[in-house]
């Protein structure tokens, strides 16, 4: 086994290192998510966290970890004879982001079940993970169905696995970590909110500090063994600290007055339910253990609330996550008064992000404040400029609205997620077929079908079942999928108008957010002058998405062909790396095309190269004014999609208009 980083060695990120140290000195708080950039150390701290914890008693022989003291009385492997112990150190499970549910949760031997009747179960990595550390890297690319099946085990503590009426289940606690680069898309907020504490890291911009995390990497390359020697007295002194601190958490008063300002802080700052409550009064006492305090004070709930805060208050996926600071030092001093050291030690503890003299910066987004302040001149209605006019600053979007679902015909087998009817793990059983490869999911009927009239041949005598691997029968299964959701968005001079390009991004935008909500990856190709440009290669970020339309400026000749063509280059690219994932194209332009020889005909004929290849398409017509040309609707006919109005996507319509996008090609 390679020499881990030492935890002690990893240069600044003070809050991500102190999350991850209080919840090894009380799991109980709930696991950490660690969000940040690529190359920030958010993976080398996590995995060097379990050289600190305490080493484990086991049952000897136990795959399931149970303690001596008191093990598990539903342990498959049990019931355990008493004295038979012994120790290991603390695992840490890595969960791939591709894993199969077998993989995780444990998987049955089906054959020996039917033909013996006996439950061999071989257990996965929730069984591994057990009183140790759990740790997924990019948690945000994981299947929906494999967050939810650990998310359960880590709130009940236990794993149950269930196949065709054989049932186990084992003891399944464990500190789950979490790490994700936002850039690549967001957790849905219920999963957030089952994240304990979160935290936000980036890379230093001190010269002197990256320097030394260069000198300490190299060193460490060079020589793992000798480097982490020269480390291990701070990492002994650190271990030392958790098992004084897990001593001491049970004597900790957490006083009325500190409750006060917990239940305060969270009605402030309006969070759903009282998860947040309960994880900020196990974050304080953690905080003050981990301090040798046997008191909770208020900087301990200061940062609790720093740390247990910043996920469970957004409202929308393009709302960054953190805290006004200045309105929490105001809500501590106010529900304040009976702990002692209130108000006197906060101004020495400014936390990350700022200090007490800071400035506030409500929305946390980025541009946010400069952006307001250039808005409102930029949100007002003006006068439209001519096709061909030079470039505008930006306009603001218009208030998003629901969007019905928008999904692509036909049945599909891509990613899991929950927008166009595809085959997948997990729904509803449509019929059966022999398995390739590994068999997951049994279909149990079939599979008996398929043994029957050859039990006399086996010698079949007794009362079970002869069944061979030629008969298994895998069950397949229908459900939904996430789509890429590719917007190819006309910001030339004949959309500048600003009424309507602030109406345009409206509905954009809407469309993101429903994107969201059901895990797709989209894309944002725009043409303006005299060329298109890819402003953001397909991502599962919507974020980075609006950000983008949010700054698109206007103006210019409008290059139609382009843009699709850039368009169907950017499909092309994408069905290489993920030819299982289905595309929807969503153009939205007033079907104008200007500039250069024959656009008209050079658009009609890049818009043929979609119809040919039958992708699902949709064009919003962004046409206003008495006279309308009717231009966005023969491109439609010519991509093979359909048209809709401004005024029609934000009617009830636009389900059943996008629904039977490319009917006649299902």
């Amino acid at each position: 086994m390679s020499t881990p980083f030492p935890f002690t060695a990893v240069v600044g990120q003070d809050d991500l290192r102190l999350a991850l140290l209080l919840n090894a000195v009380s799991p109980a708080v709930g696991g950490v998510l660690v969000r940040g950039e690529k190359g920030t150390a958010k993976s080398t701290a996590v995995r060097a966290l379990s050289a600190l914890l305490p080493e484990v008693d086991v049952v000897s022989g136990c795959r399931f970890s149970c303690a001596p003291g008191s093990p598990d009385p539903a342990c498959p492997d049990g019931p355990h004879a008493p004295g038979a112990s012994g120790s290991r150190p603390a695992r840490m499970v890595e969960l791939p982001v591709g894993a199969s549910e077998d993989r995780l949760v444990g998987a049955l031997d089906i054959e020996r079940a039917l033909s013996e009747g006996v439950k061999a179960f071989e257990p996965g990595l929730l069984a591994d993970a057990h009183r140790g550390i759990l740790y997924v890297d990019e948690v945000n690319l994981l299947h929906d169905h494999l967050v939810d099946l650990l998310l359960d085990a880590a709130a009940m503590g236990a794993s149950y696995v269930e196949r065709e009426g054989v049932s186990v289940r084992h003891a399944s606690r464990f500190l789950l970590v979490g790490t994700m680069n936002p850039e690549e898309g967001e957790l849905r907020p219920q999963l957030l909110d089952r994240f304990g504490l979160t935290v936000e890291v980036a890379a230093s911009r001190e010269p002197d500090q990256r320097v030394e995390v260069v000198r300490r990497r190299l060193a460490y390359d060079d020589d793992p063994a000798g480097f982490a020697a020269r480390w291990a007295g701070e990492e002994a002194a650190v271990r030392q600290r958790v098992v004084a601190a897990r001593a001491l958490l049970p004597s900790v008063r957490l006083g009325d007055g500190a409750l006060r300002q917990i239940a305060a802080t969270c009605a402030a700052f309006e969070v759903d339910g009282m998860r947040a409550d309960i994880v900020m009064a196990r974050t304080a006492t953690a905080l003050a253990a981990w301090a040798g305090r046997s008191d909770v004070l208020a900087e301990d709930v200061r940062q609790a609330a720093l740390l247990a805060l910043p996920h469970r208050r957004r409202r929308n996926p393009f709302d960054a996550p953190g805290l006004d600071e200045d309105k929490l030092d105001e809500t501590l001093e106010e529900f304040g008064g009976q702990d002692p050291g209130d108000g006197d030690d906060d101004p020495e503890d400014p936390g990350p992000g700022g200090g007490p003299g800071g400035q506030p910066e409500p929305g946390d987004a980025p541009g946010g404040d400069g952006d307001t302040a250039a808005r409102p001149e930029a949100g007002e209605g003006g006068e439209p400029r001519p096709s061909g006019a030079g470039e505008q600053s930006p306009v603001r979007a218009a208030e998003p609205f629901r969007a019905k679902v928008l999904s692509v015909p036909g049945l599909g087998e891509g990613a899991a997620g929950r927008r166009s009817r595809a085959r997948t793990e997990h729904g509803r059983t449509t019929g059966a077929r022999r398995p390739r490869g590994a068999l997951t999911k049994l279909h149990l009927a079939a599979t008996v079908r398929a043994a029957a009239p050859h039990q006399r041949a086996r010698g079949r005598s007794g009362p079970g079942l002869v069944v061979r691997r030629d008969d298994l029968r895998q069950a397949t299964r229908e459900g939904r999928e996430g789509n890429l959701v590719l917007f190819v968005v006309d910001a030339s001079g004949s959309m500048a108008a600003r009424q309507r390009m602030g109406a345009v991004k409206g509905a954009v935008l809407s469309l993101l957010l429903d994107a969201y909500q059901r895990r797709d990856k989209v894309g944002l190709v725009t043409f303006r002058g005299s060329a298109a440009e890819v402003a953001l290669p397909p991502t599962s970020s919507v974020d980075a998405a609006a950000a983008r339309l949010e700054s698109l400026p206007t103006g210019g000749r409008t290059p139609l062909a382009a843009g699709l063509l850039r368009a169907h280059e950017v499909l092309r690219v994408e069905r290489l790396r993920d030819p299982a994932r289905r595309a929807l194209v969503v153009v939205v332009t007033d079907g104008r095309a200007t500039g250069g020889p024959e656009p008209v005909a050079l658009a009609s004929r890049a818009a043929r190269l979609f119809a040919a290849e039958q992708v699902a398409s949709v064009v919003v017509d962004c046409e206003s004014g008495p006279v309308r040309l009717g231009l966005a609707g023969r491109l439609a006919d010519e991509l093979g999609g359909t048209a809709v109005t401004l005024d029609e996507l934000r009617a009830d319509s636009i389900a059943g208009l996008v629904k039977d996008v490319q009917r006649r090609a299902a």
